[in-house]
C-alpha cells in the first residue's frame, strides 16, 4: 500500500526504479504526462520536465556514485497545483548551501546547475539530506492565471 502523503491529493502517481541513467527520460515523460491533468502552458510542461530531470539525474550521478540504489518519485495533484518529490537513500548532500550555489558540483565534469534550474522553474522547491541518509527534494509549481483562464474559456465554450 502506499504511503500516506502529508498533504491532501486530488490524484497522484508514485514511480519506483533504479537509479540508471536511463530512467531518467522515463521519468520525465511519465511526470509531464501526469501534470498535463491540470492546465500548464507548454512551457511550464517543459520547465516540469527539466526540473524533473535535474533532480532524478542528482539521484542517478550523485545520490548513488558508486552503485545502483533506488529512487522514488512521487507527483501529486494538490489544490491546482502539481507538488514533485523525488527521493533517494544514497550518500546525501554534505553541504547544502555549497550545493545549491551555480557552479557547485561534486563531480569536476559537470557544471553544477540542476538545483538552480530546478529552483528557477519551479514555484517553490525544499531540499532535506543528510550525509549517509539520503536526499529528498520537494518541488511545487502552479499553472499560471492565463493557462487557467484559457481552460475556463474553453470550458465556457463547451456549455454554449
Amino acid at each position: 500500500m502506499p504511503e500516506q502523503s502529508a498533504t491532501r491529493s486530488d490524484n497522484f502517481v508514485q514511480l519506483t526504479f533504479l537509479s540508471k541513467p536511463e530512467n531518467v527520460a522515463f521519468a520525465r515523460v511519465a511526470i509531464a504526462a501526469f501534470a498535463a491533468q491540470l492546465p500548464f502552458t507548454l512551457e511550464e510542461i517543459d520547465e516540469i520536465k527539466v526540473a524533473t530531470s535535474e533532480a532524478v539525474s542528482n539521484c542517478v550521478i550523485h545520490g548513488y556514485p558508486d552503485s545502483l540504489g533506488i529512487v522514488t518519485l512521487r507527483a501529486d495533484l494538490v489544490d491546482g497545483s502539481l507538488r514533485l518529490e523525488v527521493k533517494d537513500e544514497g550518500v546525501g548532500i554534505a553541504d547544502l548551501a555549497a550545493a545549491k550555489e551555480a557552479t557547485f558540483s561534486t563531480d569536476p565534469e559537470r557544471m553544477g546547475l540542476g538545483l538552480v534550474f530546478m529552483e528557477s522553474f519551479m514555484d517553490e522547491m525544499h531540499i532535506e539530506s543528510a550525509p549517509g541518509r539520503g536526499t529528498t527534494v520537494v518541488m511545487t509549481k502552479r499553472p499560471t492565471s492565463s493557462a487557467q483562464e484559457n481552460v475556463n474559456d474553453r470550458q465556457s465554450d463547451h456549455e454554449l
